[in-house]
């Protein structure tokens, strides 16, 4: 199973336009994302997709192939099965979508992801999740909380905290959901085919069609979170290790 990592990036985005080229210490983002992915063990291949010649021309210039996409993708994913497509990938091939905003991601609870997924082939869909330590992410709409049976399938995830503690808990226990997300190439085909269902278009999270038309997500839970840059400001607040690459 070659494993091939594609980085999703646009650069409308109505909170920060831009944003994959925005500049961390003389390195713009996407680039950041780039340099990460090539620490990820047994990568066959890395490429962005986007819809925008300028994150076209950045990618190429960190030597990775930059495949043009179209505009009106709904999703990362959907952004991604058109690229796995004009990419020729195999049916079998396990394609990982990184995050094109998440600069500091960690690529070592990727390498897990990877390599759990590899473990079991027959899996549609997989994605880290990590528990949260701050309290102030619990009730915040941007961090995306799930939750998961005992076999590792997750039930649901949502911008609202689940579960709900009825009669409160002294130590209650959350786990949010870090954005990446490992495919087999054939499910792409299948993901990109399905309608948008009510759950997706409530809480406008991709993986929610997956779950509403009975396909299995998987999750991986790491101990490593991952930073976010969803707006400007954000880059006020970054890791305190922000300067390393890797």
């Amino acid at each position: 199973m070659n494993t091939v990592i594609i980085i999703p990036a646009r650069y409308e985005s109505s909170r920060f336009p831009g944003k994959p080229l925005a500049q961390i210490h003389g390195c713009p983002m996407i680039g950041r994302v780039i340099l990460r992915a090539r620490q990820i063990d047994g990568v066959t291949a890395i490429a962005v997709a986007t819809d925008d010649e300028r994150i076209l021309a950045c990618a190429r210039e960190f030597q990775v192939p930059a495949i043009k996409t179209r505009i009106e993708h709904r999703t990362g994913t959907d952004r991604i099965a058109e690229a796995a497509g004009k990419l020729g990938l195999a049916p079998d091939t396990l394609v990982v979508n990184v995050q094109g905003d998440q600069p500091f991601f960690p690529f070592q609870a990727v390498t897990e992801l990877v390599s759990r997924h590899r473990a079991n082939p027959e899996w549609p869909m997989s994605t880290l999740i990590y528990r949260i330590t701050d309290p102030t992410e619990i009730p915040d709409p941007k961090h995306v909380k799930t939750v998961f049976d005992a076999a590792g399938r997750a039930l649901y995830f949502s911008r609202s905290p689940i579960p709900c503690y009825r009669d409160g808990d002294p130590d209650p226990v959350y786990y949010k959901h870090l954005g990446v997300y490992a495919y087999r190439r054939d499910f792409l085909d299948v993901f990109t085919s399905l309608p948008i269902g009510p759950l997706e278009a409530a809480e406008k999270l991709e993986q929610l069609r997956a779950l509403e038309h009975g396909y299995p997500v998987r999750v991986v839970i790491t101990s490593q979170d991952s930073f976010e840059v969803d707006s400007p400001e954000d880059l006020q607040r970054l890791p305190e290790d922000n300067q390393a690459l890797f």
